[in-house]
This record gives C-alpha cells, structure tokens and sequence, in this order.
C-alpha cells in the first residue's frame, strides 16, 4: 500500500460551452436545445448532447456515450501495457462496450453496469493465456472503473491473427 507521501494527484481541466440558447435561452423546457461543446487545451472540441431520449440531437456524442466510451478507452490503454510488458504482442483490438443506464423513480437515473466485449487479435505464437489472464490486470488497473458506483465487467475474446503467406518474387 503506498504511503500518504508517495500519493500523486492528477488534475484534468475541461471547458463545457452550452451553444444551444435558440434565442429565449431556457425560457421553457422545449424552448433551447442540449447542444454543447466540450474543450480542452490543445484538443479538437467534442461535439455533445443529451441523449435523444432527453430531448437531445443523436448525431453528437451524449455524457452517456461518453463514459462508456472511456471505461471502454481506459481498459484498452491499460491492456496494450501490460501485454507489452508481458512480451505479448497484440496486433488489433476492437471493443464493442455496453451501458446500461436505469431510470427507477427513486432517482432520476443511474448506471447500473458497464460490460466491455474486447477483441483482441494476437501474433502467431503469443501466449493465450496470459493475453486473456491480463484483461483481469488491467480491470483492476483501470483507474476508471476503480471509480465507478456501478459494476463494470469484461468479456474478451482473444484470437490469433492469421499468419501472413510468404509471397516469392
């Protein structure tokens, strides 16, 4: 266990600026649009909403997909290190991750799991598994999901790349 001395604190600063006042600012609930851009110093802007669900526009990213999308973000990153560390050498990875947010009526709504379907393709002769042993590692160091209220889980699916014919010229 680390000792309070050797605690780090990371800081990360956005910008949220709120582009949808259609005129009458939120004069009613119908009257302004979820439309927001989200910066950060030295980034492209994100282009957000609500959900459609909540009045908002589908074709920019909501604070739902979002998070998702950095669960799914944060496991990958902490994945591809321990594998390099492990000599294990991944060649693709693709997630297809799920959220399931629940509106109760005892609150307005909360997540209630995150589930990440990694695919995760090996070079010929890596060590399987080790590379499905290591989801559990990253999982575990993810500092995301160490964050989160809710549960969330893996369910990888490691395979081997095919190996590439020899073409003679």
């Amino acid at each position: 266990m680390p000792s309070a001395s050797s605690a780090r604190t990371h800081r990360y600063r956005t910008t949220l600026q709120w582009t949808g006042n259609t005129g009458s600012g939120t004069s009613s609930y119908r009257s302004y649009e979820r439309s927001h851009v989200l910066l950060a110093e030295g980034k492209a802007p994100i282009a957000a909403s609500s959900d459609p669900a909540f009045r908002g526009d589908a074709s920019r990213w909501n604070p739902e997909e979002l998070l998702v999308a950095a669960l799914s973000s944060c496991h990958q990153l902490w994945y591809l290190h321990l594998c390099a560390d492990a000599g294990i050498n991944v060649v693709a990875y693709e997630d297809h991750a799920e959220g399931e947010m629940v509106e109760d009526g005892m609150r307005d709504g909360a997540f209630t799991r995150v589930t990440l379907h990694p695919l995760v393709t090996l070079a010929p002769g890596a060590d399987l598994a080790a590379a499905l042993q290591l989801h559990d590692d990253a999982h575990a160091k993810c500092f995301l999901a160490n964050s989160m209220a809710f549960e969330v889980a893996h369910e990888p699916v490691v395979r081997f790349s095919l190996p590439q014919p020899v073409v003679a010229e």
